[in-house]
């Protein structure tokens, strides 16, 4: 019995030692080296470990732009060398400068052959900004990669004038011609061979260029400097070329006038410059400011409040004094309308049917005064008559305001956007009746007015004897604008006949009415703006 216990126990150890586990042998580290930054790390990992394990182990860290070979989820082998390379990158900017260039310019107001060597616009050079970007690995540059190229600021041109003949035989003309040319002022006066520069600096800019009722001073908008100041507003003397007066008024793009009646006060309208089209944004307001010739400027009074002026108040308005110059009319897209002074009130007279532009643009109708006062002449924005919309309508008609008569009198239909009526001065015919011309510009094709070229109609104040005058059928036609042309202030010796001052390709010609004589007075091509005083 003691045997068989005895037997039994020790099967029984037998199996408990049978059931232990195995023990499996220890597997060995594999060992490897990790080369960055100049130095060699070695590493003991265990086996089956990625390229990124090892890494990590050893404590390095890498940037983006490392690169690692093998890749990091490679598995190593024992003895497995592992390389990062650092790779850096960065972006250098160059400026280089861009050389300005020479613009030469023909002038009639030199001798011929002789160069105006301090030039009416400086040469400026401008630049050029070169983005570069720049590969280093392990701090030794392998690439020099062009990526950008901008010009930062445009050069500007050197001009210099150089004489040319004065190839147009002179002309006797009452009063005085004052015109710009190329940013500066000249007068011409008693013969249109005498040219003087009232101011010379180049700068003028022609959004305001007019002058006092005496003729005695030119009121005119210089450029401005920087994003915050389009222009500014100076006076001169036209009899001494060297008294300016800075008005110390800025943004003036519509309207500036002195006050009828004073050479000591202005009115005006201005805008906030933007840097979205068109430029501006109107104020549609009416400020005054008194001053004197020695400098002294005082704050402004307001007439008009700003306003934004409804759907195409951001363009702006415009303002117009009678002959009389006891009123002021406002002229806007939509609308025309006294304005009282006084009370700093807008009273609408007539309602406009606006153009659609589609652009950045809006359009204002030209508008003049009749001689006496007694009518008003603009241009309208007719229905259209296909299925288009009011605002697409492409007729417009020359149309009458007659002082007394509520409805307004359409004398010519079709003549396009910007014909831009222009009465003359009172005329005595040989009957003894004074009576006066009205001078327009006809579109070529009334369906395109805003694109096309124009003609140049006269008729009689009453819309009989309609003739077209200028320029012959076989040359192209004048690109309009408000200021195309002017009035002689009275008739010329030679003729007798008061003559139609107008720009045609950039000069002066002289139009005669009645004979349709036309006299070319400058030959550059230079002229912007007329005044007849």
């Amino acid at each position: 019995m003691r045997l068989y216990h005895s037997t039994l126990f020790i099967l029984f150890c037998i199996i408990i030692v049978a059931c232990q586990p195995t023990p499996e042998p220890t597997q060995a580290l594999i060992n490897g080296r990790i080369e960055v930054d100049g130095e060699s790390h070695p590493f003991n990992i265990s086996p089956g470990s990625t390229v990124q394990e090892a890494i990590n182990a050893v404590g390095i860290t890498l940037d983006s732009l490392d690169r690692v070979e093998p890749s990091p989820s490679t598995v190593l082998n024992d003895q497995s060398t592992i390389k990062v390379t650092r790779i850096k990158e960065e972006f250098v900017v160059e400026e280089i400068e861009i050389p300005f260039d020479q613009k030469r310019l023909p002038t009639e107001l030199l001798p011929e052959g002789v160069e105006r060597y301090d030039p009416l616009q400086k040469g400026k050079p401008g630049l050029r900004e070169i983005t570069y970007r720049i590969v280093y690995e392990d701090g030794v540059e392998i690439s020099h990669t062009q990526i950008k190229s901008v010009v930062s600021i445009e050069p500007q041109s050197q001009i210099i004038l150089y004489g040319t003949k004065q190839k147009y035989s002179p002309i006797e003309i009452p009063g005085k011609i004052i015109y710009l040319s190329q940013g500066n002022a000249i007068l011409i006066e008693e013969n249109t061979a005498n040219r003087v520069p009232i101011v010379d600096s180049g700068d003028l800019d022609g959004r305001i260029f007019t002058t006092s009722d005496d003729g005695d001073w030119l009121l005119f908008t210089r450029r401005g400097e920087g994003d915050e100041i389009i222009n500014n507003l100076w006076l001169a003397s036209i009899s001494d070329p060297d008294l300016e007066v800075d008005l110390q008024v800025e943004n003036i793009i519509h309207f500036a006038n002195l006050t009828p009646g004073s050479n000591t006060r202005i009115i005006y309208s201005n805008v906030e410059p933007r840097q979205a089209a068109p430029g501006w944004q109107a104020n549609n307001n009416l400020l005054v400011r008194n001053f004197s010739a020695n400098g002294w400027i005082s704050s402004s009074d307001t007439i008009l409040e700003t306003n934004y002026g409804g759907v195409y108040g951001w363009w702006g308005t415009q303002f117009l004094y009678s002959p009389n110059q006891e009123q002021l009319v406002y002229i806007e897209p939509d609308q025309i309308g006294y304005v009282d002074i006084e009370e700093g009130l807008q009273n609408k007279f007539l309602d406009l049917i606006p153009f659609q532009t589609k652009s950045d643009w809006a359009w204002i109708p030209g508008f003049n005064w009749s001689p006496d006062g007694k009518m008003m002449f603009t241009v309208t924005h007719a229905p259209p008559t296909g299925s288009a919309t009011p605002e697409e309508s492409t007729n417009f008609n020359l149309t009458a305001i007659v002082e007394g008569l509520r409805d307004p009198i359409d004398m010519v239909t079709q003549v396009g956007m910007f014909a831009y009526p222009l009465p003359s001065p009172i005329i005595t015919k040989p009957s003894g009746e004074s009576s006066y011309f009205i001078a327009y510009l006809q579109a070529i094709f009334p369906d395109q007015s805003d694109t096309c070229r124009y003609r140049l109609m006269v008729m009689d104040r009453d819309g009989s004897n309609l003739k077209e005058i200028f320029p012959p059928k076989e040359l192209p036609g004048i690109s309009p604008s408000s200021n195309w042309g002017v009035w002689s202030v009275g008739s010329l010796e030679e003729t007798g006949n008061f003559v139609i001052a107008a720009l045609y390709q950039g000069d002066i010609w002289l139009i005669d009415p009645i004979t349709g004589d036309t006299r070319q007075v400058t030959g550059d091509g230079l002229i912007d703006r007329i005044i007849w005083k």
